[in-house]
């Protein structure tokens, strides 16, 4: 509940809340007329079944005119509470949806919880589904609420002046009970409220258990189809379905304790509902025929019980859908809890995270590691006390055997990586473009891709052309406007060269990259760096690599040795570029580049 609650505060007090508080006002507004109506429909009610029992033809045809007024009354409050509503519902789930694609997608966060950082598996699943039910579920409880208590203030009045009072006598002593229905219909619910909380506790964590499992099966769906060809290649399917299964397995387990914990809740809730039929006129049959009461009466008392009764039975009518709701809300608070931990661990001064440093525009750059030490998320160092400065223009390669972190600096570099200590300067993070081993190609057209993340708009058509004319993709010139799932179209080794076509669209003056051509064949290895080193000539290039060739390519080398405690930098003198470089690199230049 506070979760939810701090959700709704602040939507409602947002500036992009929309026209949520006109809409709640609406929505309010049609409830108290629906009550308003039904209270009229209770005294209708009363006269209708008169009108029968005096078999008053004239008073009956007047009552058929006030029942079809009342019906359409009725009919417009409910169609419009409805789409006001889902109106609500929906802006709730929009601006809710946005405000946890912001605090994921943010600063890497996104990356972070998917290495284990904090608890928080199947994100997507959360924001797509959860937010969904929790916010569906909880304005319609908060209106269904709205429409009991509104329902009970009115009616419980009139069931109380129609009800009279009960004279008993219990253990000698005459009891005089004034509005008996009253009290009968609030011990009903009660029974029931307290009966139906006993059977059906254990569906809330039935439900958490089924919708973990639910999503996990989800996402090895989506793994098995996004590994499609890699799974067809190793003839991987039988262990695929294996995993599946299992999956589903799960699925089916949680499903069946939720049935079982259904079928238990549903024997009670049959019974009452049935009881409820027959229960007021049961209990007001004494007053009826001692003559006290006519058929028109009884049969109002009867519709006034049942609207108290309802009202009261909320709790009962709402319990299986109250689990679901609080099992999709503990996800959400679980998901917010591991994006807030994650904040205050880059924002708190006393934490030992690595201090991020960024530059200002007009200062002079440079990237600084002073004194860096990185770590795993369990404590373990990787890299201890690194000391490095690149100067503008620079072309470093970063070198070690596997494991000594080097694809950990580069994530602490870009920002993504907070764990450990000391300090990275870096130049204003507009300069910098970062190129991993497998580049991401968002959905959409080759133009958009291309680009990324900037606007194709930002650049001219022929600009593109001749990007990808550079790096041996003119093949694709006539598909830039094309909308097709790029990264199951191109191999990796085009994947790579769009990668710098990209560096070559936007001019970055700081370029690392991460074993960016390790899908490329030399040749094409070195028409890439050529290519880069030529096209943006006072731009600073940081490699982490160990393929032949690199070292061309750069003018410093920094070597990462493992040793007790952690990697450390062991440095190496300025490359001195050697002639049969130069004319191998000349050779480059001039060659065409293979596809």
């Amino acid at each position: 509940m506070r979760g939810a609650w701090r959700w709704l505060r602040e939507w409602l007090t947002a500036k992009d809340r929309g026209n949520a508080r006109l809409l709640i006002l609406g929505v309010v507004a049609l409830t108290i007329a629906q009550v308003i109506v039904q209270m009229r429909f209770n005294t209708w009610n009363r006269d209708f079944f008169n009108a029968l029992d005096k078999r008053d033809s004239g008073a009956f045809r007047q009552q058929i005119m006030v029942f079809l007024m009342l019906a359409a009354a009725s009919m417009a409050a409910a169609v419009y509470q409805l789409y006001l509503k889902q109106l609500l519902q929906l802006g709730w789930r929009e601006w809710l949806t946005r405000r946890f694609s912001e605090g994921w997608l943010h600063d890497g966060r996104q990356y972070q919880l998917e290495a284990g950082a904090a608890e928080a598996d199947n994100p997507d699943q959360r924001i797509a589904e959860d937010v969904r039910v929790a916010t569906e579920l909880a304005i319609e409880f908060t209106v269904g609420l709205l429409i009991s208590a509104s329902m009970l203030v009115a009616f419980v009045g009139i069931l109380w002046s129609l009800s009279g009072p009960l004279d008993i006598v219990l253990a000698g002593y005459n009891v005089h009970v004034a509005g008996y229905m009253v009290w009968a219909a609030v011990l009903y619910a009660c029974i029931g409220s307290g009966l139906t909380w006993l059977v059906g506790r254990p569906m809330v964590g039935l439900n958490v258990r089924r919708t973990t499992a639910e999503a996990d099966f989800r996402f090895g769906l989506t793994r098995a189809r996004e590994g499609g060809e890699s799974i067809a290649l190793i003839r991987g399917e039988a262990d695929e379905r294996r995993g599946l299964t299992l999956l589903f397995g799960e699925v089916r387990d949680a499903v069946r304790n939720l049935m079982r914990s259904q079928r238990n809740l549903m024997w009670l809730t049959s019974a009452y509902g049935t009881l409820a039929m027959i229960f007021p006129t049961v209990v007001a049959a004494p007053a009826y025929f001692a003559g006290a009461m006519t058929l028109g009466g009884l049969m109002q008392v009867g519709a006034a019980f049942g609207q108290v009764q309802a009202a009261l039975n909320w709790f009962v009518d709402s319990f299986p859908r109250i689990a679901e709701w609080r099992s999709a809300v503990s996800r959400l608070v679980a998901f917010q809890d591991a994006l807030d931990d994650l904040e205050a661990v880059a924002t708190d001064p006393t934490q030992p995270t690595i201090v991020m440093e960024e530059l200002a525009a007009d200062a002079p750059h440079r990237l600084e590691l002073d004194a860096l030490e990185i770590a795993f998320i369990d404590g373990t160092t990787v890299i201890a006390d690194a000391f490095a400065v690149i100067e503008p223009g620079e072309r470093v390669l970063i070198k070690g055997e596997s494991g000594t972190g080097k694809s950990t600096l580069f994530r602490a570099i870009g920002g993504l990586w907070p764990w450990g200590g000391g300090r990275i300067v870096t130049p204003p993070r507009t300069d910098m473009a970062f190129l991993p081993q497998r580049p991401y190609l968002p959905l959409g057209t080759l133009a958009g891709t291309l680009c990324y993340p900037a606007s194709p708009d930002d650049f001219e058509p022929q600009a593109k052309v001749d990007a990808l004319t550079q790096v041996g993709l003119g093949h694709l010139t006539e598909r830039l406007a094309e909308d097709q799932r790029w990264d199951r179209v191109l191999s990796l080794g085009e994947q790579q060269r769009l990668a710098f076509a990209r560096l070559l669209l936007q001019k970055p003056a700081w370029i690392f990259l991460d074993e960016a051509t390790a899908a490329l064949d030399e040749p094409n290895q070195d028409a890439m760096m050529t290519l880069l080193t030529e096209a943006l000539p006072n731009s600073a290039i940081v490699s982490i690599g160990h393929r032949p060739g690199l070292e061309a390519f750069h003018t410093r080398t920094l070597t990462l040795e493992k040793r007790e405690g952690g990697a450390r930098f062991r440095r190496a003198a300025p490359r001195v570029v050697s002639d049969r470089t130069k004319r191998r690199r000349a050779r480059v230049a001039t060659a065409s580049l293979s596809v």
